[in-house]
């Protein structure tokens, strides 16, 4: 090949100073650097970066270019091209999981922001606030990149999975179960966190939509995620596990797809052509590269049996669409595959141009870093007090009152004499950051919090751990009751932990764990008034008993709130912040466990008893519904206008008759052949007057629902379609807009997969107010 005769260059960084902690980020083609004297196309930043990229790949060896294609991937000094390390993780904050962030003493960053878990973040229904997290993340990630603790800008976040299970470990970093709202949870964090600088065309950092698609089991009575090959309908991948990706690329820009270990109907997400190249990069425009999860290759062979042989899964894999491997696999055998006929060097050629091309869109190639738009980004960047105060922001508006039996809260803190925390997250560090997490900049627990607030508490775990297991339970729960029965106010603070909960870890009950409900009822019946409950968890709990309990006056759900967790709960408590926060997921009740976690239809079977999963279309019993949250404010809301009757050009009309089916006594118009630019123009505002009645300022969310005339035909029994978020004075009134599309909100989708909108009556709904829209030509 060409690249053979080249003279050796130097690379202008090198790894070995990298690890030493210079204070340098890696870079490539600097004003006076041997490959721009050279002229190489790459170099040129006047070209488009598809075009630079491919460039670049044309100039590697055989060898040079399967070295690329794992997540760790070697530099080529005699091109200058540096190393790399693409896996890293900033779920809520940067995070260690990867292996291209360090926090050390040696490039003097050692901590940064920790936000609230993703789930927590989602109860405040605000994609402003969700924005401006990844807005802080992302600055964060490119100044730890400028001082040289950063090997990599592609962050292989935000899960935008459903959070289709109660059981699912990894539910807490999700935005939820609602398909609409993880789409616009997507495209806000996505857009913060690779910025919005269009007129230096340079990302901020490069976002990853995962885990494409329908994955949501970890391990659940021995089926692992590894081998799980879920039956989904083509019905329940368009109306619930795609759209939230189709949103994250098409709608945030998102430069990433990860493809999940799940094998959809047979076929495992990492070697389906028609998910990674026909609808990934094909219908929803990914400009990009995708990734697999890590192994989700290697498993093909060894837990799937999918491919023949470790050549055969590189194989399929790199023809399907992926570009690249997380893990050692494909550069492992993708040269054998090469060498037996399986894979040509032309996809190795466009995967690689896929990868270079958003490293160029990073900057990498543009000479220093800390030269262009974001260069001026440091450690002073870091942890500063505006992100500190974002974490503490979302926290609080993020946790959610599930109970306020006689008003008990907010507490008067000059009446809160001697005071107990009891419970064993009340001080625990860990409880606060959950999983994918970093060194956070400080950290507050609900005791530390409890404490800037009352001047004498007494704390007692009541466990060693959330797991509250028998080995000290009677000594542990005799000391927590007699420790309730001297105490003013009692504040238990329980639920899960990663223990419970987390990657590689599915539940099997929906009850708190282990001696949990015995120490909460026991001490509850101790107290001398009822006590205060703080639920942290990710997924939802059973705490029925606690509900019905008059002993216990107050349930708060702060899920895992990050480094300022403890400060928010307190806050919330003594009324020095308003809770807003309403649940993003369905509290179902320990009876659903009967349901097997494998069966993945969203809709009910009720021949078989089969009840449904999530708002949209469970038909069983509830602890707490989708959407549920109480305010220490009186709101009223209610549908002000309209379009009693869609106003509808001649073009517009004429062609919504061209698309009408009639058939089984129902007729529909087809959302794919109606057009982009009809459907843009038959969108309509919606207008809700909220007022707050007080008696306390606070932050309200508006949440917007649609009803069709029934739930037959596989019809949601309401469906989500918008919600805002606003902070209203005691007695203020305010109105919030709401733009309704009909092909989007009005539309359902049939077995087929394909998008109709029903002729007739559809009913918008906020609360109990409706008003019904007809749509018909």
């Amino acid at each position: 090949m060409a690249a053979a005769a080249l003279v050796p260059l130097f690379i202008l960084v090198t790894t070995a100073a990298f690890l030493a902690g210079a204070a340098a980020p890696l870079f490539s083609c600097g004003p006076s650097s041997p490959e721009s004297a050279q002229g190489y196309a790459f170099c040129d930043t006047t070209l488009p970066p598809a075009r630079r990229a491919a460039d670049l790949v044309s100039r590697l060896t055989v060898a040079e270019k399967v070295a690329q294609l794992g997540d760790v991937a070697p530099g080529v000094p005699r091109l200058g091209v540096p190393a790399y390390k693409w896996w890293n993780e900033a779920l809520h904050g940067l995070a260690t999981s990867g292996k291209g962030l360090h926090f050390d003493a040696v490039g003097g960053v050692r901590a940064a922001t920790s936000f609230p878990q993703v789930l927590l973040t989602a109860a405040a229904f605000d994609d402003g606030l969700w924005l401006r997290i990844g807005q802080a993340i992302g600055r964060e990630a490119r100044a730890l990149f400028n001082v040289g603790q950063a090997e990599g800008l592609t962050m292989w976040s935000p899960n935008v999975n459903i959070f289709r299970d109660p059981r699912w470990g990894r539910g807490q970093e999700t935005p939820g179960e609602d398909p609409s709202v993880a789409s616009r949870y997507a495209v806000a964090f996505v857009r913060g966190l690779q910025g919005n600088n269009t007129s230096s065309g340079i990302l901020q950092t490069s976002a990853c939509c995962k885990h494409a698609t329908a994955y949501d089991l970890e391990d659940w009575n021995g089926v692992a995620r590894y081998s799980f090959a879920p039956r989904v309908t083509a019905q329940d991948l368009e109306d619930t596990f795609n759209p939230p990706f189709r949103s994250c690329v098409a709608d945030g820009g998102a430069t990433c797809v990860m493809c999940a270990y799940t094998a959809v109907n047979g076929v495992p997400s990492c070697a389906d052509a028609g998910l990674l190249t026909d609808t990934a990069r094909g219908d929803w425009g990914l400009d990009g590269y995708v990734a697999s999860d890590c192994d989700a290759v290697a498993i093909m062979r060894d837990a799937q049996r999918y491919a023949a042989s470790p050549e055969d899964a590189v194989a399929v894999s790199l023809k399907a669409g992926l570009d690249i491997d997380c893990g050692p696999y494909v550069q492992q055998h993708a040269t054998a595959a090469m060498q037996q006929g399986k894979l040509a060097e032309a996809d190795v050629d466009r995967a690689l141009t896929n990868l270079f091309a958003v490293r160029m869109r990073l900057g990498h190639f543009d000479g220093d870093p800390r030269s262009n738009t974001y260069g001026a980004l440091g450690a002073a960047d870091i942890c500063t007090p505006e992100h500190r105060a974002l974490a503490l922001e979302a926290a609080q508006d993020g946790i959610v009152l599930l109970k306020n039996d006689a008003n008990l809260l907010p507490l008067d803190r000059s009446a809160v004499g001697a005071a107990a925390a009891i419970g064993p997250n009340a001080d625990d560090g860990r409880a606060l950051i959950a999983n994918y997490f970093g060194p956070p900049c400080e950290s507050v627990t609900p005791l530390k919090g409890l404490q800037s607030y009352v001047p004498t508490v007494k704390f007692l775990p009541g466990c060693a751990s959330a797991a509250c297991d028998a080995a000290t339970a009677a000594t542990d729960q005799a000391a927590a009751v007699a420790l309730a029965g001297s105490a003013d106010y009692v504040f238990l603070f329980m639920g899960l932990s990663q223990q419970q909960e987390s990657e590689g870890k599915d539940r099997t009950s929906l009850l708190l764990p282990g001696n949990q409900q015995s120490l909460i009822t026991a001490v509850a019946d101790a107290a001398k008034r009822p006590v205060i409950l703080v639920l942290l968890s990710g997924g939802p709990v059973d705490v029925t008993f606690a509900q019905t309990n008059p002993k216990i006056g107050a349930i708060l759900w702060a899920g895992y709130p990050g480094q300022a967790g403890g400060l928010a709960i307190a806050s919330v408590l003594f009324g020095d912040h308003n809770p807003g926060g309403r649940l993003p997921v369905t509290w179902y009740p320990e009876e659903f466990t009967k349901i097997p976690m494998t069966d993945l239809r969203m809709r009910a079977d009720p021949a078989t008893g089969y009840p449904g999963r999530s708002y949209r279309f469970y038909n069983g019993n509830t602890v707490y519904k989708f959407g549920y949250g109480l305010s220490y404010s009186t709101f009223s809301r209610r549908l002000v206008a309209g379009a009693n009757t869609l106003a509808m050009s001649a073009s517009v009309l004429a062609g919504l008759r061209e698309t009408m089916t009639e058939e089984d006594g129902e007729s529909y118009y087809h959302v794919d052949a109606i057009g982009a630019d009809s459907c843009e123009q038959l969108t309509f505002p919606a207008a809700v007057e909220v007022q707050n009645h007080g008696p306390m300022d606070g932050k309200h969310s508006v949440l917007m629902f649609l009803r069709w005339p029934n739930a037959t035909a596989g019809r949601p029994a309401r469906q989500l379609i918008g919600f805002r978020s606003q902070h209203l004075k005691a007695g203020e009134k305010a109105s919030f807009r709401f733009d309704v599309s009909p092909c989007e909100h009005f539309s359902r989708v049939r077995e087929d997969g394909k998008k109709v909108i029903d002729r007739g009556s559809h009913f918008l709904m906020v609360d109990d107010h409706e008003m019904e829209i007809r749509f018909e030509a």
